[in-house]
């Protein structure tokens, strides 16, 4: 790996642990103890990625989240959260973040998700994108599987198209509804999940166990291709 990485986690043994694993990952590694501090940082030093805790001294990392990109930074960030706080989760990531890693956390996890991340750099745009027997041309808005054209309706390539443009980011269903359907269309979660499901349906080798579009518990949706 390559890349300049920001620690912001006010625990001294998980700061000085992650430092050291990623050093020897090849990164530029900075850590920040406390909330002013990290937002400076991310502010001043360009990161290539934060890894951000939530739970922090003088500004908690939804603020720094809020922060950043209210200053139009578009750096992925991936907020470390305790095990068990969906609400957290929903709430990091409707302020802007990437992904999220619940503590305790399994160091490989972590580690595939920053490489994720940082191979998605510099963010060029794609027009065609590849996943299993699928193809998606996104200027002719056409999908095919195994060669074969696959019917969307609009809103279902508006969805798979969102996906595709994020992929390996946590989508909380409110990101997802505002994206897709708009802020000023009335619409219930529960047909973002409905339009999940026919989604699949079309384009995944086994609906009832999804390889591409994963649910995540109480949060959302994260496409995996």
């Amino acid at each position: 790996m390559k890349g300049r990485l920001l620690i912001v986690e006010d625990e001294p043994a998980i700061a000085r642990g992650l430092t050291d694993i990623f050093r020897q990952h090849g990164l530029e590694v900075m850590a920040e103890a406390d909330g002013e501090a990290g937002l400076a940082a991310a502010l001043s030093s360009k990161p290539d990625l934060i890894l951000l805790d939530i739970m922090l001294p003088r500004i908690n990392g939804f603020e720094i989240c809020r922060a950043v990109r209210e200053q139009g930074i578009d750096v992925p960030i991936v907020m470390l959260t305790a095990k068990g706080r969906e609400e957290d989760v929903v709430r990091g990531l409707n302020l802007g973040a990437d992904d999220y890693v619940t503590k305790p956390f399994r160091v490989a996890e972590l580690i595939a998700r920053v490489q994720a991340f940082l191979r998605r750099r510099p963010g060029h745009h794609i027009d065609i994108h590849r996943f299993g027997d699928c193809e998606v041309d996104l200027p002719s808005r056409t999908v095919t599987r195994d060669g074969q054209r696959v019917a969307l309706t609009s809103k279902e390539f508006q969805l798979l198209a969102y996906f595709l443009q994020r992929p390996g980011c946590a989508l909380s269903r409110d990101i997802i509804l505002n994206a897709v359907w708009g802020h000023a269309v009335f619409v219930l979660p529960r047909s973002i999940d409905r339009c999940v499901t026919t989604l699949r349906a079309k384009i995944e080798v086994d609906p009832r166990k999804p390889r591409y579009i994963q649910t995540i518990r109480d949060v959302g949706y994260r496409f995996e291709p």
